[in-house]
């Protein structure tokens, strides 16, 4: 048994879907798409840049997507490889999440590519920048992070963001408290804590005016039953209700990326080998977390070899 999985923020990188789209008309088509949907030329500034303008997060959501689902649409099409015959499980980490609800059917392309530019705007315009940040803890356990952050708080917002993989704990709030938590590692026998380079403290009570406007974008967006379960962040659980599905949406923003137990309790329901679509950023959690087989999909040749092996 496989699941699919789709990459979060920080895989972007300036020429993402180039070579796939020169070489596949089925992968143009899904660029144009999201362009259209979204009223920008994304793939042009995912082609040539400027890269600090793709990492800006209301860019770098749609485009993520759009690569994964870009490279999973020619496994299908031209590789012959229908998802819903092949997969138990499709599961992504965060905005990945929008992806993989997008590869089983819930979501449409075009509505996938508008709620990601309007999630990535609402988060980006929910906390002034400098005021949030964000830490990940190297060598901690989950109650480790946990202990750190309470003790990192002093009346300020710092939350466990994400549990990436076995010693791998993403730390989110306000810069002064997530400065604190960084100074506290060692006493809580965590090997480093560093800050991250991002624009916003993702996954944490602080994105709740982010929630909020998910909340109404996703109540008018049309969203139907997948055709294989998805794994929703915040309960590493399968969700396959619509209703449900909406719910576990909003909560994601301010709620935590349970990613490394969704990879535990897909291992034992019987997954065996991990397909991450359009990047190399979810494999080696997988590697740190699970005994399954991670496999990686960005080139053509990549998805050729898939391809055969199924």
């Amino acid at each position: 048994m496989r699941a699919f999985i789709f990459p979060g923020q920080g895989s972007q990188a300036v020429g993402m879907g180039a070579a796939l789209a020169e070489a596949s008309a089925v992968a143009r088509e899904v660029f144009e798409e999201v362009d259209e949907a979204i009223g920008q030329h994304l793939f042009r500034l995912m082609r040539e840049g400027a890269a600090e303008e793709l990492t800006l997060t209301e860019n770098a959501q749609p485009a993520i997507m759009a690569n994964a689902i870009a490279t999973l649409r020619v496994l299908e099409r031209e590789g012959g490889v229908p998802l819903a015959e092949k997969v138990a499980f499709v599961a992504g980490h965060s905005l990945g999440e929008y992806s993989a609800l997008c590869a089983a059917g819930a979501l449409d392309l075009a509505t996938t590519a508008r709620l990601l530019k309007l999630r990535g705007q609402a988060m980006q315009s929910a906390v002034p920048v400098g005021v949030g940040g964000m830490a990940a803890l190297l060598g901690a356990t989950l109650d480790q992070a946990q202990a750190v952050a309470a003790a990192a708080a002093e009346g300020e917002v710092c939350a466990v963001a994400n549990d990436n993989a076995e010693g791998q704990v993403v730390l989110s709030g306000h810069a002064a408290a997530i400065e604190r938590a960084i100074g506290l590692c060692r006493e809580f026998g965590v090997k480093k804590g560093t800050a991250l380079p991002v624009s916003a403290p993702f996954h944490c009570p602080l994105m709740a005016p982010a929630a909020e406007a998910m909340a109404a974008a996703l109540e008018g967006a049309r969203i139907v039953a997948p055709f294989v379960p998805v794994f929703a962040n915040v309960t590493a659980a399968p969700v396959s209700d619509p209703t449900e599905i909406r719910a576990r949406l909003v909560e994601q923003v301010t709620g935590m990326v349970r990613w490394r137990e969704s990879l535990l309790a897909m291992e034992a329901a019987g997954i065996e080998q991990f397909v991450e679509f359009g990047a190399k950023v979810l494999s080696p959690m997988v590697k740190r977390t699970v005994k399954a087989e991670p496999v990686s999909v960005v080139t053509m040749a990549d998805i050729e070899g898939l391809a055969r092996s199924l």
